[in-house]
């Protein structure tokens, strides 16, 4: 379980280190300009396409042949691509087709991502003691917010001992060398890793499916719908409420971009805290009423913290970036388990894949574009909080009669 709590680690900082780099990334890859940042994160939300897709044939790999496999399998290619990526050429150097080539890498860690977090949450939930499913599988969210943490520490390090010149020049491909060895690292150390017990079961009964995208598809569409919808919230909330906030604020001008990064940094931290407090109370309460509650605030808080990230003091921000990035951990912390426990274990990955990461490609990649864009176009700085106000009030309903599933 540790193994894969370290390999998630690493994961969620190659795949985050490029919003974090947003606005260095679109001068390096993108010319600068005004609409420079408007590219990179089209390249962030188009990348998110091939998110479904991974988990699918991830997802297909880890039912059919083992969990073990499929996470030697995506590791392998996220160390491939993080290392390519560092070595890329500039749009000094070769014009246009730096961005194209940045895209493509990128879609290659999103497909390396779709199979990586439904499989951590799976193998920990049935490696898990069965009272404390909640708390152990929480730390699969819990260690994608350590490996966003390190994304953004480590950006904001860059920036700040960097003048803009050596940054655009070599210093940008500093975290990405870095995430490349953490994840050739992680890969050894994943090589050592036992199979889950649940499929170990499933290979002794003669269980595993033969086809289990077309046997979660046929037996399971609520629980699909179910997951979708939990996952809707989670996803939008972090990707609107976390990872979109250090772009926001260099948006609208309020802090510096090292002060914006250092602040996500510690809302990152923040965000680690809270993650297994919301696991374990669910271990606790149940999931139902956590999510319930969680999302109920989703509604109400976001548009405040929008408004005062746009026009408050440096510390009335930095509590705001926090508050919401509390709320999203809460959120992801209890969907792990919750989504999880909506499939038997046969299919498990298959009905992950079809419910949260089709719910992640359309409320995660293109949130923090659409959310730019209506700051801009609308000059309403709250719209990204409407924004998940919106979603939360959607899913509010299926929270309210979802069955529990917290073991008794």
């Amino acid at each position: 379980m540790v193994i894969a709590g370290l390999s998630t680690v690493v994961e969620w900082y190659d795949f985050t280190l490029y919003l974090y780099l947003a606005t260095v990334l679109s001068r390096v890859f993108f010319g600068g300009g005004e609409n420079a940042l408007l590219a990179t994160l089209a390249g962030f939300a188009v990348s998110y396409l091939m998110r479904p897709l991974g988990a699918l044939v991830f997802g297909h790999l880890g039912d059919r042949f083992g969990r073990r496999y499929m996470l030697l399998a995506s590791m392998l290619l996220m160390t491939v691509a993080m290392l390519t990526t560092a070595l890329l050429p500039t749009f000094e150097s070769i014009g246009a087709t730096a961005g194209v080539l940045l895209l493509l890498l990128r879609c290659l860690m999103a497909f390396s991502v779709g199979g990586e977090y439904t499989g951590v949450v799976a193998y920990l939930l049935e490696t898990a003691p069965v009272r404390r499913r909640g708390l152990v599988t929480s730390l699969a969210s819990a260690a994608s917010e350590v490996g966003a943490l390190l994304a953004v520490a480590l950006s904001a390090l860059t920036v700040a001992l960097l003048s803009t010149a050596q940054l655009d020049g070599w210093g940008w491909r500093i975290p990405f060398f870095v995430g490349a060895a953490l994840a050739g690292a992680i890969l050894l150390a994943r090589s050592t890793m036992h199979e889950s017990p649940e499929f170990e079961r499933q290979q002794a009964e003669g269980t595993v499916p033969t086809s289990p995208i077309r046997d979660s598809w046929r037996h399971h569409k609520p629980a699909i719908a179910r997951t979708f919808a939990i996952s809707a919230l989670g996803s939008i909330t972090y990707y609107v409420g976390i990872t979109y906030v250090p772009a926001f604020l260099g948006s609208v001008g309020q802090v510096s971009e090292s002060e914006a990064l250092w602040l996500s940094t510690v809302a990152a931290v923040a965000v680690i805290v809270v993650t297994p407090l919301a696991g374990a109370l669910s271990d606790r309460v149940g999931r139902r009423p956590v999510l319930i509650a969680l999302a109920a605030l989703s509604a109400l808080l976001p548009l405040t913290m929008f408004s005062v990230m746009a026009g408050g003091s440096t510390v009335a921000i930095g509590l705001a970036a926090v508050v919401l990035a509390c709320l999203a951990g809460g959120v992801s912390a209890v969907a792990a388990p919750a989504t999880a426990e909506q499939f038997p274990g046969e299919g498990r990955l298959s009905g992950l894949a079809l419910g949260v990461t089709m719910a992640t490609a359309f409320f995660g990649g293109a949130t923090p574009l659409l959310a730019e864009l209506l700051v801009r176009h609308t000059g309403w700085s709250s719209a990204p909080g409407a924004m998940i106000a919106v979603v939360a009030i959607l899913v509010l309903p299926v929270m309210w009669t979802l069955r529990e599933t917290r073991p008794r």
